[in-house]
């Protein structure tokens, strides 16, 4: 048989006896239930009074359970600790856990940023954490849920979505409309915008310019940034032209604030892709709700590979 419930003892004093058993300490316990020693004292004579038996042997400088103490503690610290984690579960689903996204400097300047009042207008009850970083990270140690990623195909990680591929055309201000990057001489009038990270040679005008034979030509000028989106913006501020990454400059082609220089062709670049990365392969509804919506984003921008224009 069992206990009737209204005989069971109260829970601030099982509680008081679980927090004595763990730390096996009234002082440290006292302190883990912001309480005084002689409170908790008190509570663990009042539940030794409850149940008529002995459950601590408190000696000068220590404290041990008794047979019936250790018997008790066993069944206590594993309810409560059950109770700790539901409380906890209850408290954590009322708040509105962010979807937290990492990606590129670049991938977050030029792609994600520009696409988010979209996603806030159609999910206005989700919060997005951005966390642009260059770097690859441990989604789960971070506590990150997606990750858009550009890397080689044959690099991808399993389970990753790939979003689009990579396609690099000549790009800059409308002022430089006229501008000719296939001749020496057209060539020598202009300054180019150099993304300065080793790796990427289809993202390096001496790549660029050698493809096109003009290896030994020099331009006016050639300024240097650490971050893609820097190029861009360089570009766009009419300070020079820009190998410009179709996925990521589409909108600013579509609304005028770049254009492509057909005099040196872009080019596809076969064999990498940008690869939408998930920490959980069960994740969340709101993450779900994320996901759909990148992948619905990435769609809409086409396949840079097929276009006329990089042909």
């Amino acid at each position: 048989m069992s206990t009737p419930l209204v005989r069971l003892a109260s829970l601030d004093l099982i509680r008081g006896f679980v927090a004595v058993g763990r730390r096996m300490s009234i002082t440290l316990a006292a302190e883990d239930l912001c309480l005084t020693q002689s409170a908790v004292s008190r509570q663990i004579q009042a539940l030794e009074t409850a149940l008529g038996v002995k459950l601590l042997l408190r000696g000068h400088r220590a404290i041990t359970l008794t047979p019936e103490g250790e018997r008790l503690f066993r069944t206590a610290d594993s309810v409560v600790q059950q109770l700790q984690d539901a409380f906890y579960s209850l408290a954590h689903d009322r708040e509105r856990q962010p979807v937290t996204i990492t990606a590129s400097i670049g991938v977050t300047a030029l792609w994600l940023l520009p696409r988010l009042g979209r996603f806030q207008q159609q999910h206005a009850s989700i919060d997005v954490r951005v966390a642009a970083n260059n770097k690859l990270i441990d989604l789960r140690q971070e506590d990150v849920d997606l990750a858009i990623r550009y890397c080689a195909d044959k690099q991808a990680p399993h389970g990753a979505l790939r979003l689009f591929g990579e396609a690099v055309l000549p790009v800059a201000h409308p002022s430089f409309a006229s501008a000719r990057l296939d001749t020496p001489q057209g060539l020598g009038e202009l300054v180019l915008l150099e993304f300065d990270v080793p790796g990427r040679p289809w993202l390096h005008w001496a790549d660029r310019l050698s493809v096109a034979g003009l290896d030994s030509t020099r331009a006016r000028g050639l300024l240097r940034f650490n971050q893609y989106d820097q190029v861009i913006q360089a570009a766009v501020a009419g300070q020079g032209i820009a190998l410009g990454r179709y996925s990521l400059v589409a909108p600013m082609l579509a609304d005028g604030r770049l254009i492509s220089l057909d005099s040196l062709p872009g080019g596809h670049v076969g064999g990498y892709g940008y690869w939408l990365i998930q920490a959980d392969t069960q994740p969340r509804q709101d993450v779900i709700d994320v996901v759909t919506w990148i992948r619905a984003e990435a769609a809409a921008l086409g396949a840079p590979d097929a276009l006329a224009i990089l042909a």
